[in-house]
C-alpha cells in the first residue's frame, strides 16, 4: 500500500507542475488581481467597523505606496477626493508627508483607499490590459525598446516634477499652482484645473493618464516575450521527446 501511495505522489507533483508550466498566466492574473483588489477592501472593512483588519492592509501597503490622502480617492464619504486644506482641518495642520499619509479618513469623509491615485490607475490598468492580451497572447509582437521608453517617459517626467516639487513642502511647489501651466494656457481654463490635486484636475488627470501608458508600455513590452518563451519552451520539449 505505501509502495502505491509512494507512486501517486510524484505523478500527482508533475501533474500539478504541468497544469502551472500550462496555465502559469491564469494563476498570475489570479494573485496579481488579488493584489490590485485588495487596496479597495480597506475602506471597505474600516466602513463595516472591521477596523484591525483595514488598518493591516493599510499598514502593508504603505510600504509600496506614499498613501498622501490628499493624492488618494475615498470611499463611503462626502467626496471622492479632498484638498489639502480640507484634510489639514479634519486631521493636523502639517506638511509633513510622513504625518499626512497617516490619515485614513473618518466617518464623514469617508475611507481612503490603501494606495494613491496614480497607483489605482497603473496597477489596475497594467491587470486590465493582461486580461484584454490574454486571448491574443499568440499574436502580439514585443514593444521595441524605444516604444517600451516612450510609454514610461510621460510617469517619470510627472512623478519626477511631482517629487521635486514636493520638496519645497506639500502643497507649496510648482506642481500645487501649475501657474506654469496658467501661463502657457493664458487661464483659459477654470482656476481649480490648475492648482491641486482634486479630481479633474490637470495633476489628477496627469497620474491617471500616465499611470494608464505606464501600464500598458510594461504590458506590452514584458508579456509577449514570456508568450514566446513559453512557446519556444513548449517546441524544445516536443523535439526531445521525440
Amino acid at each position: 500500500m505505501s509502495t502505491v501511495v509512494a507512486r501517486r505522489q510524484p505523478h500527482t507533483s508533475q501533474s500539478i507542475g504541468k497544469w502551472l508550466a500550462r496555465h502559469w498566466f491564469e494563476v498570475f492574473l489570479v494573485i496579481y488581481g488579488l493584489w490590485v483588489v485588495l487596496p479597495f477592501l480597506a475602506p471597505v472593512l474600516m466602513n463595516i467597523g472591521w477596523s484591525g483588519t483595514g488598518r493591516g492592509l493599510y499598514f502593508f501597503y504603505s510600504f509600496f505606496c506614499h498613501q498622501l490622502p490628499e493624492r488618494s480617492l475615498f470611499l463611503f464619504g462626502q467626496k471622492t477626493m479632498y484638498s489639502l486644506n480640507e484634510i489639514q482641518g479634519a486631521w493636523q495642520s502639517t506638511i509633513d508627508p510622513l504625518v499626512l499619509r497617516k490619515f485614513l479618513g473618518n466617518e464623514t469623509m469617508g475611507w481612503k483607499i490603501a494606495w494613491s491615485d496614480r497607483r489605482i490607475s497603473f496597477y489596475t490598468s497594467a491587470w486590465l490590459f493582461a486580461l484584454i492580451l490574454l486571448p491574443f497572447k499568440q499574436k502580439v509582437k514585443p514593444l521595441p525598446w524605444w516604444g517600451f521608453f516612450l510609454f514610461l517617459l510621460p510617469i517619470t517626467v510627472d512623478g519626477g516634477t511631482h517629487m521635486l516639487s514636493d520638496l519645497a513642502g506639500i502643497g507649496q511647489g510648482f506642481r500645487d499652482s501649475n501657474q506654469w501651466l496658467a501661463l502657457l494656457t493664458n487661464n483659459a481654463l477654470s482656476a481649480s484645473f490648475y492648482a491641486g490635486d482634486a479630481l479633474g484636475s490637470f495633476n489628477s488627470w496627469m497620474r491617471l493618464v500616465t499611470g494608464l501608458l505606464a501600464g500598458l508600455g510594461i504590458v506590452l513590452f514584458v508579456l509577449p516575450y514570456l508568450f514566446h518563451t513559453e512557446v519556444l519552451n513548449k517546441q524544445l520539449n516536443k523535439i526531445k521527446e521525440s
